[in-house]
């Protein structure tokens, strides 16, 4: 079972009070992951919210043809470092609730905690100040990965400006 002291250890719980901290907890699950172990896989129904307690995932698209997936289709890497890389797996909220990527384990062990969906769905509804807290972060989780992305392509159109002249 994830501690109490876990789970106010990570960003997404700081603002949360005891009792909520105790709800949230009944719903987590911890697993261990090794080097290139497979977390999940893109295309799966999303039926999990996944923070990272200790190592580092990366996020990467699968390729056509059933081609090994390697460290060069990375599109996001996650630590448990970083506050709003903590969290992935939101695709769990948002239609059509597939994975739209795959997760790796790239650090030498990885602990990420689980969190199902429907029974977080379940909490935020009849606990309207936990769903607020959830959600208000979740907002910033996908901010960040918003900037993210924007600074990767800049930076690729930078680097086209570059070799084209």
């Amino acid at each position: 079972m994830i501690t109490l002291e876990t789970l106010e250890s990570l960003e997404i719980f700081k603002n949360f009070t005891d009792k909520e901290l105790v709800k949230v907890q009944e719903l987590c699950s911890q697993e261990e992951f090794h080097r290139d172990e497979r977390l999940f896989t893109e295309g799966e129904p999303a039926r999990h919210m996944w923070i990272i307690s200790q190592g580092k995932v990366d996020l990467r698209f699968e390729l056509p043809r059933n081609m090994r997936v390697t460290s060069e289709s990375t599109v996001s890497s996650h630590d448990y470092i970083i506050p709003e890389s903590q969290v992935f797996g939101w695709s769990c909220f948002i239609p059509p609730y597939k994975m739209r990527l795959s997760a790796f384990c790239v650090s030498r062990k990885c602990s990420a905690i689980k969190i199902s969906q429907t029974a977080l769905t379940n909490l935020m509804e009849t606990d309207t100040a936990i769903g607020y807290k959830l959600m208000r972060y979740m907002l910033q989780v996908v901010g960040f990965r918003s900037k993210q992305f924007q600074d990767e392509v800049a930076k690729f159109m930078g680097i086209d400006m570059m070799n084209s002249w």
